[in-house]
């Protein structure tokens, strides 16, 4: 018997898989978007599926932090959704966002099948090595960040991890966006969808 089932809750294993699985996800975003030269990424294989993993130090920490910082809130089901955004450098004007919509059942208690688990995450890295004609080319000139959507913002008296989180500075659309679906998977421990959203054609200041 594996040692961990005496050891990590099922909700605890979940949220270990899950927050590998983000890492990959966003790391295999940044690279599909072409934001840095194709030499600062190596191929991997991750969930028996070739993956990108990034080789600049400051790349690697910031994914991993990031994504670290966010594993015990959305554990919590503070976090509805997590999104990688890419906007204009100058003006601050989102472009494209990727995102992802997430519920982890907090009643779970049941012996987490990792396999299936894992099975079904594959099918969205998959996805997104092929979802490159979905998106839009972005300009020369863009930046990108992590940002996540808190259901109940948390406290800094609560958590000491609440004080890394700042409200982020890109302006935000006033339209209703469009939204392209890539992928989406329902089970009893973890809920998990992964849309493009970018602006409405009758967005201000809209990119085309």
């Amino acid at each position: 018997m594996d040692s961990r089932d005496n050891k990590v809750p099922p909700q605890g294993e979940i949220i270990q898989i899950l927050g590998d699985f983000l890492e990959v996800a966003i790391t295999s975003i940044v690279f599909l978007k072409g934001i840095y030269p194709s030499g600062a990424f190596e191929r991997r294989r991750y969930m028996n599926a070739v993956v990108q993993k990034a080789r600049h130090p400051e790349l690697q920490d910031y994914i991993h932090s990031t994504v670290s910082g966010l594993l015990p809130f959305i554990q919590k089901g503070l976090v509805e959704r997590v999104a990688v955004i890419f906007s204009n450098s100058d003006s601050n004007v989102q472009l494209e966002r990727f995102v992802f919509k997430l519920t982890v059942n907090q009643s779970y208690e049941s012996k987490v099948e990792n396999s299936d688990l894992e099975f079904a995450l594959r099918a969205f890295l998959i996805k997104l090595s092929v979802s490159e004609p979905l998106t839009k080319v972005l300009p020369p000139d863009c930046k990108w960040e992590i940002t996540a959507y808190f259901q109940t913002l948390p406290s800094s008296s609560t958590s000491k991890d609440a004080e890394s989180w700042i409200p982020t500075d890109t302006k935000q659309w006033q339209q209703p966006p469009v939204i392209t679906p890539i992928k989406s998977m329902t089970s009893r421990p973890l809920s998990l969808q992964l849309y493009l959203e970018h602006p409405s054609l009758s967005e201000p200041n809209h990119y085309e």
